[in-house]
């Protein structure tokens, strides 16, 4: 893999901490395009998206607070999305690019919603990976039941396959493509047994906010005004298709793809998915 590993100091609630990110391409470029994983993933997600955008962008993906290489924070109240939003104002700074194209799976999708509505913002293109303006309860809570529990393994052979288990939705992947993200999701303590590579206190402001509601973010995405795609997973659970659907109708009116035998959600590791996303990065 043909990257760069790189930091950024951020400013949050309770201080000073540091994001790592990896850089990609040709740092010379000023065509950037920024890529913001899903809740509890890591920068190395997008390693294969990365590769294959990296002829054409300089291409920054972020571990973003308390995930990967990234610090974890002091209060676990800091993670929210308004805090992520001001770290990758930082990161954006850092980079001294003026405008950026942006792929957020999740989470990284609702970072750049948050970012794209705003006034003056600098996303230029927008790829929203299963998630949009409204999520429902039933998948908040799916995630909430694992999120945060902390398991531990003596081997890396049994996190693999509980990995694979949580993360079924994510379809049919090789076992290379496992392994790839196992690998950079798990560590290895002093006893010999595994983690997972994020801070479990995460956990606590996600679950604080659960409601058996949907979340309404539409005023959010009707701010949107850059050209914007929205990939779904046709077995999902967080987005569904008539929210989906109603994303090609209102604010950016999106363009709309569909993934078949995937859930929650597309992660860009295979060729179908990864055409998706250039074809329309590259379209302008």
């Amino acid at each position: 893999m043909d990257f760069r590993l790189r930091g950024v100091q951020c400013a949050g609630p309770s201080g000073l901490h540091r994001m790592s990110y990896t850089e990609w391409g040709d740092p010379r470029n000023s065509r950037v395009l920024v890529c913001v994983h899903a809740l509890t993933r890591n920068c190395r997600d997008f390693d294969f998206l990365a590769r294959a955008m990296s002829s054409h962008y300089r291409v920054v993906c972020p571990d973003v607070a308390g995930r990967g290489l990234s610090d974890w924070l002091r209060d676990p109240a800091g993670y929210a999305v308004p805090n992520y939003v001001a770290d990758m104002v930082t990161l954006i700074a850092r980079l001294d690019v003026e405008t950026v194209d942006w792929v957020g799976i999740s989470m990284g999708g609702l970072i750049g919603m948050a970012l794209a509505s705003m006034d003056g913002n600098p996303v230029r293109r927008l790829v929203l990976s299963d998630v949009g303006p409204e999520i429902t309860p039933e998948s908040i809570q799916r995630i909430a039941s694992y999120v945060g529990t902390d398991p531990r393994w003596s081997t890396f052979d049994e996190a693999l396959a509980y990995i694979r288990t949580i993360s079924a939705p994510f379809g049919k992947l090789s076992d290379a493509q496992w392994h790839h993200l196992a690998e950079h999701s798990i560590r290895q303590g002093a006893d010999g047994g595994w983690r997972f590579r994020y801070d479990p206190r995460l956990a606590e402001p996600f679950k604080a906010g659960f409601s058996d509601k949907p979340i309404d973010l539409w005023p959010f995405y009707e701010r949107i005004a850059c050209p914007t795609l929205v990939v779904r997973g046709a077995e999902s659970d967080l987005l569904t298709r008539e929210t989906w659907q109603q994303m090609g109708e209102r604010g950016p009116r999106a363009k709309l793809a569909e993934i078949p035998e995937v859930g929650h959600a597309p992660t860009f590791l295979v060729a179908d998915q990864i055409a998706i996303a250039r074809d329309f990065l590259l379209a302008s």
